[in-house]
């Protein structure tokens, strides 16, 4: 549905949280080198606990890499530094959501060039930022919510409750 894009990525716990949330939305998760953990960790595995098979994962060398490869992403960086809120945002399948690594987000002079594709989600002024694994679990369902939840919906494959 979506490729998410993890620039950088610091903590092995987040990038196996996003990666079990790509697991469970058929998105695939791209992540950007250097990575400040190993894909074989065992703290990145055990937070995405046995999903791995069920994830696209794509490794890239550079950020430069990644663009180059895909020049004609259409791309929503998310950063606490956007005008827009995520919601006025229009998602589309194959829409990539970039995201920072934890310490400093995605980089100025990259935002600079891309403003346009920039959104934050909302939080206290007081907040510094929300999880990373958390931003890209609201992104993401925001984007499946707006495609009425896309291949989820078609294959039947939403859990449905049963009150009877």
């Amino acid at each position: 549905m979506f490729h998410v894009v993890l620039v950088e990525p610091e903590i092995p716990q987040n990038a196996g949280n996003i990666a079990r949330t790509c697991a469970a939305t058929g998105c695939v998760l791209h992540l950007i080198r250097p990575l400040g953990f190993e894909i074989s960790d065992k703290y990145l595995k055990r937070a995405g606990l046995d999903y791995w098979h069920l994830v696209d994962v794509r490794v890239h060398e550079s950020l430069a890499a990644f663009l180059a490869e895909y020049p004609a992403a259409r791309m929503h960086l998310f950063t606490t530094k956007a005008r827009r809120v995520y919601i006025e945002a229009t998602y589309r399948a194959g829409d990539f959501l970039i995201f920072g690594k934890e310490t400093r987000g995605l980089e100025e002079e990259f935002l600079c060039a891309h403003e346009e594709c920039c959104v934050r989600l909302p939080m206290r002024a007081e907040a510094r930022s929300l999880n990373l694994s958390n931003s890209v679990a609201v992104a993401v369902y925001e984007g499946l919510r707006q495609n009425a939840f896309g291949e989820l919906e078609r294959a039947g494959s939403l859990h449905r409750l049963s009150w009877e």
